[in-house]
């Protein structure tokens, strides 16, 4: 292996980037964006990895969520607290159904720039570079927008910055309360057209929560009740960008990606001998990888020796992403392998992007019942190979869109226009999380229990 440094992938073949129009500028941008103070600190990556690490060994669970591609356009605050939220209402549902912590780690304040399948978008006989996500062009389909532009990193790191302070106030303020977040779940629960599906576990959250409260547990006397730990992510594709903001911490000496918490490579930029595997072999943060359909046992086991050579549990998360007409056949055998040669990973699945279809009308969209049915196929297959079901990873908003069809409220094609504000792919809205979240809350206790 060769000497690392956090300019190394530039001697690599790349894949997702952008061609800037002034080499100049954007190493202008470069340097100002190194001048600038770390947007997360190297001891929140190692706590993030220590709470992998009990994921790893079946002791919590992993819930990562967020937008699809966050928006300058959209940045607000209550579009932040909306998806933070939501992610809370999850997370009670499945630490009380797993009976263990839930890591919670959101797609959010950094999350600006998207892979795409061509570098050309054509729109009536115009063909105009690929929209890449706000951190590198603008969505607004003219040529001035498509051109990349170097400032906008500066922006995307300022909007980054303004949402991680939002959200360490509301984790820490008072929005994070068990009993605030119960009461938001009743209320969905009570107005659900599948209530009596649900609410037999939501009393019984009620009834666990009255038992704390005499007892004396509350959040006068425990934190805890009051508080909460939420981690940043992003899929770290822009490298000038992840590199800017990588540093050498003082306490350790080993570089981090400051950028967010943690970061993950995805499918189509996962080459062994590409600029992204270079990069993220060298950084100390917790990672993750998305796992498609065409991963091979061999392949995936040089990529943990590249990735993760040292097999330290937290480190590494596979976010399968197979489809639910793929995943039955193909992970088995990933985690045979995995397990035989006794590797270290949590294992995650992103149940949206194998999911995604074009509806008539030409919007992409996914179906809810497609969704839960990869979900609940990852679980089954981990307990059949005794393996531990560690983690879901889902596009998601805490507003009212219409993007995903089927669910509770049967959204359907012809309702897809209505609502239909994402920014790149489809993204369920706050009812089908919710949804999903009681959903697969059994299948998560029978999946723990099992294990038992």
């Amino acid at each position: 292996m060769t000497s690392w440094s956090s300019r190394s992938w530039r001697d690599k073949p790349i894949q997702q980037q952008p061609e800037y129009p002034s080499v100049d500028v954007l190493k202008q941008t470069e340097q100002q964006l190194k001048s600038y103070p770390p947007l997360v600190f190297a001891e929140e990556s190692r706590r993030l990895q220590q709470h992998l690490a009990a994921v790893c060994q079946g002791k919590g669970f992993l819930l990562q969520g967020g937008d699809c591609a966050e928006s300058f356009q959209d940045f607000n605050a209550p579009k932040i607290r909306d998806t933070f939220k939501v992610m809370l209402q999850m997370a009670v549902v499945l630490t009380f159904a797993g009976n263990c912590p839930v890591t919670k780690v959101a797609r959010m304040a950094g999350q600006y720039a998207k892979p795409r399948s061509s570098n050309e978008e054509v729109v009536n006989g115009v063909s105009l570079p690929t929209y890449r996500g706000d951190i590198i062009n603008g969505l607004d389909f003219n040529a001035e927008a498509r051109v990349p532009d170097p400032a906008r990193m500066l922006t995307a790191y300022h909007h980054s910055a303004a949402t991680l302070n939002l959200l360490r106030a509301f984790a820490q303020g008072g929005l994070a309360d068990l009993h605030k977040v119960h009461k938001w779940n009743m209320n969905f629960v009570s107005t659900n057209p599948l209530k009596d599906k649900y609410m037999k576990v939501a009393e019984q959250i009620q009834e666990s929560l009255r038992f704390m409260e005499v007892l004396g547990i509350n959040a006068q006397s425990h934190p805890t009740i009051h508080e909460t730990e939420l981690f940043t992510s992003h899929e770290a594709l822009l490298l000038p960008y992840e590199e800017a903001l990588t540093r050498v911490d003082t306490l350790t000496g080993l570089p981090y990606d400051c950028s967010a918490h943690m970061l993950w490579i995805g499918e189509r930029t996962r080459q062994l001998d590409h600029a992204h595997i270079e990069f993220f072999r060298g950084i100390h943060n917790p990672i993750g990888v998305k796992i498609g359909p065409g991963m091979t046992p061999d392949e995936l086991m040089k990529l943990l020796d590249v990735l993760n050579p040292g097999n330290v549990a937290g480190r590494l998360t596979l976010i399968t992403r197979m489809g639910s007409d793929a995943l039955a056949e193909k992970l088995p055998a990933l985690i045979r392998r995995v397990q035989r040669e006794g590797r270290q990973v949590v294992w995650s699945s992103d149940p949206m992007h194998g999911n995604t279809v074009k509806a008539e009308s030409g919007l992409k969209t996914r179906n809810f019942d497609a969704i839960i049915r990869e979900l609940k196929q990852f679980f089954a297959v981990h307990q059949a190979e005794n393996s531990y079901a560690g983690g879901i990873h889902l596009e998601m908003t805490g507003q009212d869109v219409t993007e995903c069809t089927g669910g509770a409220y049967r959204i359907s094609e012809a309702d897809l226009a209505k609502r239909y504000h994402t920014q790149c792919d489809p993204r369920l809205n706050a009812d089908q999380v919710l949804e999903l979240a009681f959903l697969v809350s059994e299948t998560l206790s029978e999946a723990r229990n099992g294990r038992g």
